[in-house]
């Protein structure tokens, strides 16, 4: 574990201060040159990314590729976001980044990450131009699927509990929030 690097005072940070952080378990982000901090998932959360990257790389295009965190997604010098869950183009992702606007990016609600989720990151992602969106909320468990319309984001499909939703965008798949949150053996 690395000492976090001085970075001056009152400037706005760039990725190149953004790459200087410590490998110390903890995930970094930046929002218009704001260092954001959020500590290591739960198991719970852990579980619902994982069913999520199996179900989505089943259904996945070969044109696409789904990774879990950390994949830094590089919206500007000032801004780099790790979604819990990407979706993008094999051709816009480098050895240490996405290069482009992600086809899709997934959240998973937690009490420490709740508000950058729900509001910070998807103005960010939705300025950039990122067509889908998703969050889930395990407490319910609920799936939210948002799309760019206009430039904004709607919300084009929920799911609530066992219920099972076909998700047609970035590519079609099937998926129930309750058995996403569900333990193994279910």
């Amino acid at each position: 574990m690395g000492t976090v690097p001085a970075f001056p005072h009152g400037m706005p940070l760039t990725r190149a201060d953004l790459e200087a952080m410590p490998d110390d378990g903890h995930r970094y982000e930046l929002v218009d040159g704001t260092l954001i901090m959020s500590p290591s998932p739960r198991p719970l959360h852990q579980r619902i990314v994982a069913r999520l990257v199996i179900a989505l790389t089943m259904n996945c295009p070969a044109h696409l590729e789904v990774l879990p965190a950390p994949v830094d997604v590089v919206l500007a010098d000032n801004t780099v976001l790790i979604p819990d869950v990407v979706v993008g183009r094999r051709s816009d992702f480098t050895t240490s980044h996405l290069a482009g606007i992600p086809e899709l990016a997934i959240e998973v609600l937690s009490p420490s990450t709740r508000l950058v989720d729900l509001e910070l990151k998807r103005a960010r992602l939705q300025e950039a131009g990122c067509p889908n969106y998703w969050l889930i909320d395990p407490e319910l468990p609920e799936l939210r699927c948002l799309a760019l319309r206009g430039g904004v984001y709607s919300q084009v499909l929920t799911a609530i509990g066992d219920e099972i939703i076909e998700v047609s965008a970035p590519f079609t798949v099937s998926l129930s929030p309750g058995q996403l949150v569900a333990p193994y053996g279910r």
